[in-house]
């Protein structure tokens, strides 16, 4: 009964952590047409809105797992959480559209600590055979994040104001610190230095990528500073890759890719969150900018897209154990992209709603056969020990799928159109969705190729001391 009882703690713990960190990658996107007028921001301002978030969350998951590896889990699960919460305040009480930003970032810090510990915590307290069954609650709950994501921002921005969509996190952040503190059992992963060049490697290398993507419409692809922030980006990412090859403690061990279904998993997912974030970041605004709907009725739009995982991702994840997760998740990327594709061609200044449900649905069950299935897969690609190393990747390989998605759709909506009118703007969105079906198309292919499913062994060495 005991160990029962510390297992729901776990992973009631974990899951209000992964919600609320989850819940601030979308909370935004109803909120940004209110946020555009108080704070008097540009697209390129309310791109780093969200992208501020992501990005950071993107490039510091993996020091997040390194450090819970080596400091203890359930101790830097609770610094995480207390970041998180500073960032919320700090978010809540910005005056501008730059400290906004800021103060985003400071809540991705908090949230890539936080995101991959929620895993590695709950799969060490869940008994092997039921493995299946809480990656697919956890899959559930990360689900219902997404799916509340704009529900949540949208009801809070007509109830109360912007701002309390960062308020409320605080008193959950708060609940949670002592509890983790209290009740989750302690954890260590293989140890070993933190690798300070790579962080630097990737977080300078995927910034110059992004901010060159975003302000490419502004300064004209062709300008020194596009063409060099670009170039400047993609050599630091070169290098980054040519570090972690070398060094004795990667941060990212680029051995994980050598294996066809760990670097086949992490295709999928980067196109996967590519078209869903871009996708939503336009649909949330076009509901509010063209159609006239609140905050709320904007959210409440996209709930049939986004309300499914919380229904359909916990039965995927127990699938998951009996059919293939590569079979679970190419049938879903391929029924997301073919929404995407159909929201494109039907989407005009005054299409009734009625005929955007079908799409939204497909959508969502497309989207809640990826999370679990994607979570199983990725996890029995490598060894127990190197769980941590290999959630944070895929996890950071999702937000920066999130974060291209966004600046690339974003890109196109504002060379193709625009906010001067309803029609300039579908102009713009109509592309980008259609951009947004193929690239996730790409990972359904992607999906389907992976191979079968093994653990990989533990090394002989391992064995042996068994023995």
């Amino acid at each position: 009964m005991a160990a029962r009882t510390k297992t729901l703690w776990t992973f009631a713990i974990t899951s209000i952590a992964l919600f609320m960190v989850t819940l601030d990658n979308l909370v935004v996107t109803t909120a940004i047409p209110v946020i555009r007028r108080d704070l008097d921001a540009s697209l390129e301002s309310l791109e780093w809105t969200v992208n501020a978030y992501t990005l950071t969350f993107a490039v510091l998951l993996l020091t997040g797992a390194a450090l819970g590896d080596r400091f203890g889990r359930r101790r830097v699960f609770a610094i995480g959480v207390g970041v998180f919460t500073l960032g919320s305040v700090a978010a809540a009480l910005a005056p501008t559209v730059e400290l906004l930003n800021l103060a985003r970032a400071l809540q991705g810090l908090g949230g890539a600590i936080v995101m991959p510990l929620t895993l590695t915590i709950l799969s060490a307290a869940v008994p092997k055979e039921k493995r299946g069954l809480a990656l697919g609650a956890w899959g559930g709950i990360s689900g219902l994040a997404v799916a509340f994501g704009p529900v949540v921002g949208g009801a809070v921005v007509q109830g109360l104001s912007w701002q309390w969509i960062f308020w409320l996190n605080v008193p959950i952040g708060l609940l949670l610190i002592p509890l983790g503190l209290s009740r989750l059992q302690e954890t260590h992963g293989p140890g070993g230095r933190l690798d300070l060049p790579g962080l630097g490697l990737a977080s300078a290398g995927l910034f110059g990528i992004v901010w060159g993507l975003i302000r490419g419409n502004g300064q004209g692809w062709a300008s020194a500073e596009i063409v060099g922030s670009l170039a400047v980006g993609a050599l630091l990412v070169a290098a980054f890759v040519a570090w972690e090859l070398r060094t004795a403690a990667p941060m990212l061990p680029m051995r994980f890719f050598r294996k066809p279904a760990f670097a086949l998993a992490n295709v999928a997912s980067l196109f996967m969150f590519f078209g869903m974030f871009g996708s939503i970041f336009l649909l949330s605004q076009f509901f509010q900018t063209v159609q006239g709907y609140s905050p709320l009725g904007a959210g409440l739009r996209i709930l049939p897209w986004t309300l499914a995982p919380m229904f359909i991702a916990p039965i995927a994840g127990a699938m998951s154990d009996r059919i293939p997760g590569k079979t679970l998740v190419g049938i879903g990327l391929s029924l997301q992209a073919g929404s995407l594709v159909w929201l494109g061609l039907v989407s005009t200044p005054t299409v009734a709603y009625s005929a955007l449900i079908a799409p939204f649905v497909l959508a969502g069950i497309g989207m809640s056969l990826f999370f679990a299935p994607m979570a199983n897969i990725v996890l029995s690609a490598v060894r127990p020990e190197e769980e941590g190393q290999a959630s944070g990747a895929n996890n950071a390989v999702r937000e920066l799928g999130g974060v291209f998605g966004v600046a690339v759709l974003a890109s196109v909506f504002a060379s193709l159109g625009g906010y001067e009118s309803g029609q300039a703007f579908v102009d713009g969105m109509n592309p980008a969705l259609v951009i947004g079906g193929a690239v996730v198309g790409l990972g359904a292919l992607a999906a389907f190729l992976i191979p079968g499913r093994k653990r990989e062994a533990p090394p002989v060495g391992a064995l042996a001391e068994a023995a």
